[in-house]
């Protein structure tokens, strides 16, 4: 899966565990600062955003724990998988994260990662765990959504 040109947004990963583990109250769209051996090895797919998360620190948000392979093309110059990256956000929503994330329980987690007009870009969303019953209670209206979809396809 390769993405170069064109206008429009193109998502690489995305972090299907997120929406199930937790409540999506808001999301911004950050900038990420990336090497370039980074960059083509998004473009080709190879990255993970399980167990990844953003913090506050300095006053700066910063996107810990994300895997992206290393290139197959890259040489000794190629970049550390789980290094710590710098996310591009602008003042107004940085104090809006420091002011929310002091609130109890809520955490930034990046929900995709995805290319839009050939920037790489990353979807963060400030969220609140779900408990297990919040969780079971998810699958139960799912199931009886696809239950109710079956039935009416069937009529």
């Amino acid at each position: 899966m390769k993405v170069y040109e064109g206008e429009g947004e193109k998502t690489v990963i995305t972090n299907r565990k997120a929406r199930h583990e937790f409540f999506i109250l808001e999301s911004y769209e950050a900038g990420i600062v990336l090497k370039g051996t980074e960059v083509k090895s998004l473009r080709h797919g190879d990255g993970n955003l399980n167990d990844a998360y953003a913090m506050l620190i300095n006053a700066e948000v910063w996107l810990l724990n994300m895997h992206i392979s290393p290139y197959e093309q890259g040489n000794i110059n190629n970049h550390e998988p789980r290094r710590e990256r710098k996310l591009l956000l602008t003042k107004k929503e940085i104090r809006r994260l420091i002011g929310r994330t002091t609130e109890k329980g809520l955490t930034l987690i990046p929900l995709r990662v995805y290319f839009k007009n050939c920037r790489a870009k990353v979807e963060i969303g400030l969220a609140k765990g779900k408990k297990t019953y919040d969780k079971r209670e998810d699958l139960k209206r799912r199931e009886h959504e696809r239950e109710m979809e079956r039935r009416f396809v069937n009529e």
